[in-house]
């Protein structure tokens, strides 16, 4: 079918949308095929399709979202800026705006502006990821990189290569090299096969002996990449003795240590970073999604000693994006003024409690984990044999079946960590009780009609 043969009385319809994008679009395109609707207008966690249903929105942007679909702010902040007579492409010159929104930024950085400056990016996150690691480089003067198991850097060259998913690795050759992969602590599924805290002490004591050691076969790193919260990987949370370690020894070996707070940063956590929650100050923070406030912006907080660039050391045509510095100012000031991270964390435990509750009426929900607004469900088989840590096998089929019963049921959410067999839920930070208590019984109700689809029963 060409794309002009779609009947246009159809264009009231999802399919017909659908259609034309599979017509007109590459191969790549992935939510599309998960969830499929055309969106015709959105408002805070509400979507609405062109055939006038509406959704209650738990991905929101994979995270991007943090004050929902078209806030009157951030909504204003963009006419604001349209009508001030501002550029909207700026390269690296400075403006008011851009001068606000630098300022209200690194005020949220541990020590400040005395501590840290920015660097903007091109807009994407895995931009971020790329230059935070060749400003590693930069300053060591070393070419390797340690990043771990689980996590998710991008899918540039650079960051793909730092990515621990293997799907889109296997189809491209001579990323970039002297990537060292570490097990990263796992609560449900330690990759040691201890387990607790025993399983978290020995991971601590290996990173640091593997630094240490000097028979361990790999030279000092440039860096230490990691996220405090694992989001793609399946919402792994890191141990708080674990982080610490962790940044104890890339200072003492003078390494340096990046924290990705890409999807977990700006307040979903429960804290303004994930990173936060363990009392650490990392050399270089990697910031996308949510610090634009919706609209693309990438930046880099670097602790000054790092700043070893060079003029034009590291550019992109897109880092002056105004509309978007505009809009992640009013997301800092809602942030605060609304006091945002609290309703995360409130937010947040209500979630993990009800879904904890139906853990104990479902046994396929094997695990439920994360902080604040940043949730994970693993979906498992438990009519198989558990491992010798007490878990069962994760059932990517059912899994998979959830998410689409969801969606019939008009919740949108998306799947992740190992095998996609993680639900996960990135609400908008001003989701509101009642919401949450319209998750849960949503989900309940696709729970239950996934397992009768897939099992029978």
């Amino acid at each position: 079918m060409s794309v002009t043969s779609v009947n246009p009385a159809n264009h009231s319809t999802n399919e017909y949308y659908l259609t034309r994008q599979s017509q007109m679009e590459s191969n790549v395109r992935s939510y599309p095929r998960k969830l499929p609707l055309a969106i015709a207008k959105a408002l805070g966690c509400w979507v609405t399709d062109v055939e006038g249903t509406e959704y209650l929105d738990c991905l929101a942007g994979a995270g991007t979202l943090a004050l929902g679909h078209n806030h009157p702010a951030v909504v204003q902040s963009i006419q604001d800026t349209l009508a001030s007579g501002l550029p909207l492409h700026t390269l690296d010159l400075t403006t008011p705006l851009k001068d606000a929104f630098t300022e209200a930024l690194l005020s949220h950085m541990p020590g400040g502006q005395e501590e840290y400056c920015l660097q903007f990016c091109g807009p994407t996150g895995a931009d971020g990821t790329e230059a935070a690691i060749k400003l590693a480089k930069t300053y060591t003067g070393r070419s390797s990189v340690i990043s771990f198991s689980g996590g998710y850097h991008g899918m540039t060259h650079g960051s793909l290569a730092m990515t621990g998913n293997l799907s889109a690795k296997n189809a491209v050759n001579g990323l970039m090299p002297g990537v060292q992969f570490m097990p990263y602590p796992h609560e449900y599924r330690c990759p040691l096969g201890i387990g607790g805290e025993a399983g978290v002490d020995a991971l601590t004591y290996y990173f640091e002996n593997f630094i240490e050691d000097v028979e361990s076969g790999v030279t000092k790193p440039a860096a230490v990449i990691l996220e405090a919260i694992q989001g793609e990987g399946g919402v792994v949370t890191a141990p708080i003795k674990w982080l610490k370690k962790i940044r104890e020894v890339t200072e003492k070996h003078n390494i340096v240590l990046i924290l990705d707070e890409v999807q977990a940063g700006f307040a979903r956590s429960g804290k303004m970073f994930a990173f936060e929650h363990a009392g650490i100050e990392p050399d270089v923070i990697v910031m996308s999604k949510a610090v634009g406030g919706g609209l693309p912006l990438a930046v880099l907080a670097i602790k000054r000693k790092f700043d070893a660039w060079q003029p034009a050391g590291h550019t992109g045509t897109f880092r002056g994006n105004q509309l978007a510095m505009g809009t992640g100012l009013v997301v800092l000031k809602t942030i605060k003024e609304q006091n945002l991270a609290q309703n995360a964390q409130e937010r947040g435990e209500f979630l993990q409690a009800e879904l904890k509750k139906l853990a104990v009426e479902f046994p396929c929900i094997g695990n439920v984990r994360g902080r604040g607004l940043m949730i994970g469900i693993e979906i498992v088989d438990e009519r198989q044999e558990k491992d010798r840590l007490g878990a069962y096998p994760a059932d990517s089929q059912l899994a998979a079946a959830v998410q689409a019963a969801c969606f019939d049921n008009k919740l949108l959410l998306e799947k992740g960590g190992r095998g996609g067999t993680v639900i996960r839920l990135l609400c908008p930070l001003i989701i509101t009780q009642e919401e949450c208590v319209e998750v849960i019984a949503r989900f309940k109700k696709a729970v239950a009609e996934a397992l009768v689809a897939v099992r029978g029963a």
